[in-house]
């Protein structure tokens, strides 16, 4: 799970939530350097224990994903599968993921989804049996027809798929933020008193658009964050304040949410000898409600994207 915030005077504000958040091995890697070359004396890398543990914590994430379903048993082999994965920005992590599992004794494949069968029961790549899928599609409901196998064999319990269409629906479709954001809903639902409040501190207001809220939503638009519910990569993403009026008659005929705008926190870095500002916003890498790994992305403009001069991922450091 990847859960994404951004930071402000009134505390963090939790503005996405993914059920494959990348960028998990990489930060592993890239702290673990800052760890060792650039930390300041009083924190080594035995002041962050989630660091120590992180990968221990992945096999034993993946080992819990596969004992949900096939009990005290261990699986023969796992596939990493994304579309075209060796043409992917985060191939490299894949790469990490697949060495993580090798050095615990779990075959790991990284695979294009067309390369999977599912034939009597069993799903298999090059003749080899796929037990369990570590899953970085962002077709979320795996619908695509070139997904089919993946699908049926996930539909039939014949191998462990994760993150799979269940958990996403359940967890990361955008549409939950309007849930999240509705305190009277959450406490009607039984939810305690001293959760719903944070939550009501927590999750900006979130709404469904609709046609028949158009009006409103348009003389508002300019406090709103306009995304589709099941977008990822901020595809498709839109500020309020920058988007036109023919943008905005095409988002009134898809599936989006409306969201309260929450301005990125700032910080200055040094970019060739030149002070400058970026924006930043947190990722919390978590499993079963326990925290993996911080994590920050650094960027200018709209959206998080990895072209910005001087930004990308960074190490977060407790102090």
């Amino acid at each position: 799970m990847g859960y994404d915030f951004h930071l402000g005077p009134d505390g963090p504000k939790l503005i996405e939530i993914n059920t494959n958040a990348g960028g998990a091995f990489l930060n592993a890697e890239l702290a673990r350097a800052q760890h060792r070359c650039c930390t300041p004396s009083q924190q080594n890398t035995s002041s962050n224990p989630a660091l120590d543990g992180f990968k221990e914590a992945v096999f034993a994430m993946f080992k819990h994903e596969w004992q949900k379903q096939f009990g005290d048993s261990t699986p023969s082999r796992l596939a990493i599968v994304d579309n075209d994965p060796k043409s992917q920005f985060m191939f490299p992590e894949f790469q990490l993921a697949q060495r993580l599992l090798l050095d615990r004794g779990l075959d790991t494949l990284i695979l294009d989804p067309s390369e999977l069968e599912y034939t009597n029961g069993r799903l298999t790549a090059d003749g080899k049996p796929i037990d369990m899928v570590y899953n970085r599609l962002v077709d979320f409901a795996l619908k695509s027809p070139t997904h089919a196998p993946l699908r049926q064999a996930y539909l039939d319990g014949a191998a462990v798929v994760t993150p799979n269409p269940r958990v996403h629906a359940l967890l990361a479709d955008k549409r939950n933020l309007t849930l999240l954001s509705a305190p009277q809903c959450l406490r009607d639902g039984g939810l305690n008193e001293a959760d719903a409040a944070y939550l009501e501190k927590a999750v900006p207001e979130t709404r469904l658009v609709s046609r028949e809220d158009a009006t409103a939503l348009w003389e508002a638009r300019r406090k709103l964050f306009f995304k589709p519910v099941a977008s990822h990569g901020s595809k498709g993403v839109y500020r309020g304040d920058k988007m036109t009026r023919r943008v905005f008659e095409n988002i009134l005929e898809d599936d989006y949410i409306a969201q309260e705008l929450v301005p990125a926190g700032e910080r200055n870095v040094r970019i060739d000898d030149t002070i400058t500002s970026r924006k930043v916003d947190i990722r919390l890498y978590t499993y079963a409600g326990k925290r993996l790994l911080a994590a920050a992305r650094v960027y200018k403009g709209q959206t998080t994207n990895f072209r910005t001069p001087g930004g990308g991922f960074a190490p977060v450091f407790q102090v």
